[in-house]
């Protein structure tokens, strides 16, 4: 492989998405999962992956990386060690121990809710959403109102994976949006 500008490899999107299974029908009939798991057990194409999913945002002053669970923390964690930022976890209902405040969100195949520490953020914090995928874009919209909630500016999202045949994208329209593996059909 070439390197490209950002020191990373040209080929680097191609051999993540040649890393990621798809399992047809699941969770359920009609929907294609895309099976991360052999991409996690491949350690320098994983780290190569958090390292594309960081790059777009170093030199913009990221103070916190807000990761989604549970897979977002898989990426989430590796890239805010790589842009030298805190870490804020959000988590389903119930599972954070301190006082938390929730926002409610529609997936594209039911609704959820998600919650964060009061305390995670301050008015100085430049926030970059991290996830795995961007599908409708319910959880990553979600993740910013609560930022914005808290006083925090979110700075962009960043994720694995990409569907952008379900437009998740135009529900983020005030920030930077990258995305190491675009699927468009």
């Amino acid at each position: 492989m070439t390197t490209s500008v950002s020191g990373l490899p040209k080929g680097l999107p191609t051999a993540i998405r040649a890393a990621i299974r798809e399992i047809p029908d699941y969770p359920r009939p009609g929907i294609s999962f895309k099976d991360i798991t052999p991409l996690l057990g491949d350690g320098a194409l994983y780290g190569a992956a958090c390292e594309l999913m960081a790059a777009p945002f170093r030199g913009h002053g990221i103070t916190h990386v807000l990761s989604v669970e549970s897979r977002g923390f898989l990426f989430g964690g590796p890239v805010a060690v790589a842009l030298g930022a805190g870490l804020v976890p959000v988590r389903k209902p119930g599972k954070l121990p301190f006082q938390t405040t929730r926002e409610e969100y529609a997936l594209e195949y039911g609704t959820d809710a998600l919650e964060v520490h009061v305390d995670a953020l301050g008015a100085a914090s430049r926030v970059l959403v991290a996830d795995d995928v961007l599908a409708t874009g319910g959880t990553a919209a979600a993740a910013t109102r609560l930022v914005q909630r808290l006083g925090g500016e979110v700075v962009g999202s960043t994720f694995l994976i990409e569907l952008a045949f379900l437009g998740g994208r135009a529900r983020l329209p005030e920030q930077r949006v990258e995305s190491a593996v675009v699927y468009t059909g």
